[in-house]
């Protein structure tokens, strides 16, 4: 698959960021709520992701991202991230700015200036509110209550 539609992403990581919540499926009206579109346009994408291999859709059931869902919802919330930490820290932007700023640039860097950003950084393994960052593998680090 070539690279995803900015639409494409942000369901993936829409339905990632709500399955983080609770377990099960994700319902389409939670999907739509969170995107602030209408239940009908979020069932025809969720019907489109599951075309496409990136989640199990089935309706009035809700969607789950399958690896390869998952997978794109990871890199662009590393992008996201990665861009919040470096317009804070590198050009000191106020916190309250940065994830606006993120949400219009996580579709458009490439892979190249990601690691640019987090070699800058340092590899953080956090952005500026404390959220953890996918590493370069896309797996999270692990919490602190787990390293114990």
């Amino acid at each position: 698959m070539s690279k995803p539609s900015e639409a494409i992403e942000d369901y993936a990581k829409a339905i990632y960021a709500l399955s983080q919540q609770r377990p099960g499926p994700v319902l389409n009206g939670e999907v739509a709520a969170r995107l602030k579109v209408t239940p009908a346009t979020a069932t025809s994408m969720l019907k489109r992701l599951g075309d496409l291999g990136l989640a199990d859709y089935l309706p009035y059931k809700g969607a789950t991202l399958t690896p390869a869902g998952e997978k794109v919802a990871l890199e662009v919330i590393r992008h996201h991230r990665l861009i919040e930490a470096y317009l804070s820290e590198a050009l000191g932007m106020p916190e309250d700015r940065v994830h606006q700023e993120a949400e219009v640039l996580e579709h458009y860097i490439s892979e190249d200036l990601e690691l640019l950003i987090a070699a800058k950084l340092g590899e953080p393994s956090h952005d500026p509110h404390g959220t953890p960052i996918p590493g370069p593998d896309l797996t999270l680090p692990a919490r602190e209550d787990e390293r114990r």
